[in-house]
This record gives structure tokens, C-alpha cells and sequence, in this order.
């Protein structure tokens, strides 16, 4: 990108110059001028710059997770934290957002415009369920409670630009968390649970498809084996059969005519069961 912007900075020069070329010589610029290319769309180059930012970051991804090691035990703590480093690492260098952080602009950009507290709540237990969380403290019914009496109080629904009421709300929701154990000092550490939660969920599902996938690997291996195994067992009963049976006139010991093979004879019932074995 620098040569263009150099040359079309000397271009500039060249255009806001009154004469390039002596009065009697002068030719206009225009004319060695190309047509201009026509202007791209709004929307062609918004869809293009997704695309290079999209491209950049799996490309970030992707070297960083060629250096790494990563094993796919899920029963192993240590195994869980490697890989939840590992994606941490991605995130920072591909500019990605952690699940804590993604959950955190979720419920900005979905609770934008909510006047009230109640539809906040509830608005909020819908992202929580949508993103596959479990209310394992039973928090929210808790904050419910909080908002009845806060509400009970004010004898009125509580709108988020009420400071007052918002203030006795966050009382209540202090004493909440008092009663859980949750402090305010204590998200990060929060964070990160939630993080090494998610690895592992994503380790026990990588460890399912490699499974999955060896499975199938086995199974294609043993028919591969096993046609292999037959092939060779028919191979080996038509050569023992030409070997034991070839010099056996079939015909003077009334027998009968196969195709491709020497005269059967009818006495002998050993050579009837490798042949009908073969069909």
C-alpha cells in the first residue's frame, strides 16, 4: 500500500502544478490519464473487509494451534487447563472475545432500550438459557425476590432510570450475593472457572469425534483385512483343489463339468464341500 499512496500523492503534485511542460509543448494530463475504475459498493467492500478480518484471525488460530500441543483428555485437570491456555492465547492474538466477555456484550446489545427492571431479568435468564448456563445457585429466583420487595415498596414497577429504586435494587442484589458467596473481587477468578468449564465441555466433544472417527477407521481396516483374508483363502482352495483333483479324470469316475476348474468327481464329497464353500 505504500508505493500506491506515494504515487498517487506525486500524482497530486503533478495535477495541482499550473504548467508541467513549457507553454508551446504543454499536453494536458488527462490524456495519459487511465479511465477510472468504478467506485466499489458500500456493501461489496464491507462483506470483503469481513471476509480478510474472518481470514485473519482462523489464520492467527491455526498457527498458533500448529505449535501447540494439545490432548484430548477431558478426565485429566491438567490436560483441560493446557487447552483452555491454549485458547486463551488464540483469543488475545486473533482479538476474540472470551466467553465471559462474549456474554458480557450479549446482554449490552440485547437489554439496549429496556425501560424496566422486570423485563431486564427476564431478559437476561433468556440469554442465560440460550447460552447453555445453568443456574446451579438458584441466583435468579433470588433476584426476583429482591425485585418484588424493592417493587412492594416503591408500590410501583421498577424502570432502570429510576435511581432511587435502582439503588435500593442493588442493595438487595448486594445481600444476594453476600448469602452466595460472590464477590465482586472474586469475577476474574469466576472467569476463568467459566473458561476451564468450556474446555472441557469442547475436549469431551473433540474426544467423541476422535472416537467416532477411529471407530470407523477400525471398522474400513478390519473389511479391508477380511476381503483381503478371503480373497486369499479362495486363491489358496482353487490351487489346492487344481492340485489335488488334476490328475483325476472326472469323467471316467462319472463326474461332472465345472468351468474353469478340472473334473469333480460326484465320490468325492471333500471336493464338493470346498467347491460349494467357494459359491
Amino acid at each position: 500500500m505504500a508505493f500506491p499512496s506515494r504515487l498517487l500523492f506525486k500524482s497530486k503534485q503533478l495535477c495541482g502544478s499550473p504548467v508541467i511542460l513549457q507553454q508551446q509543448n504543454a499536453i494536458p494530463v488527462r490524456y495519459f490519464a487511465k479511465e477510472a475504475a468504478p467506485q466499489a459498493l458500500k456493501g461489496d467492500e464491507m462483506l470483503k473487509n469481513v471476509f480478510l478480518d474472518v481470514k485473519k484471525k482462523f489464520d492467527t488460530a491455526l498457527g498458533i494451534l500448529r505449535k501447540e500441543k494439545i490432548t484430548i483428555a477431558p478426565e485429566d485437570p491438567a490436560a483441560v487447563t493446557q487447552y483452555a491456555k491454549v485458547m486463551k492465547t488464540i483469543r488475545e492474538k486473533a482479538d476474540l472475545f472470551s466467553e465471559s466477555q462474549r456474554i458480557e456484550h450479549t446482554i449490552k446489545t440485547q437489554t439496549e432500550g429496556i425501560a424496566d427492571a422486570r423485563t431486564y431479568l427476564l431478559t437476561l435468564k433468556e440469554i442465560r438459557i440460550k447460552r447453555g448456563l445453568t443456574d446451579e445457585l438458584g441466583a435468579e429466583a433470588m433476584m426476583m425476590d429482591a425485585l418484588e420487595k424493592v417493587e412492594k415498596e416503591l408500590k410501583k414497577p421498577l424502570m432502570r432510570d429510576d435511581k432511587k429504586g435502582m439503588a435500593l435494587l442493588m442493595a438487595e442484589f448486594d445481600k444476594v450475593n453476600q448469602k452466595l458467596g460472590i464477590r465482586k473481587e472474586d469475577l476474574p477468578k469466576y472467569s476463568e472457572q467459566l473458561e476451564l468449564k468450556i474446555a472441557k465441555g469442547q475436549l469431551e466433544e473433540l474426544k467423541k469425534d476422535a472416537l467416532e472417527a477411529m471407530e470407523t477407521q477400525k471398522k474400513r481396516v478390519i473389511r479391508t483385512r477380511l476381503k483381503f483374508v478371503l480373497l486369499t483363502l479362495d486363491h489358496l482352495l482353487l490351487q489346492l483343489i487344481n492340485y489335488k483333483l488334476g490328475g483325476i479324470q472326472g469323467r471316467a469316475n462319472g463326474g461332472c463339468e465345472v468351468i474353469g476348474h478340472p473334473k469333480l468327481p460326484l465320490k468325492s464329497e471333500i471336493s464338493f464341500f470346498f467347491f460349494f464353500l467357494r459359491l
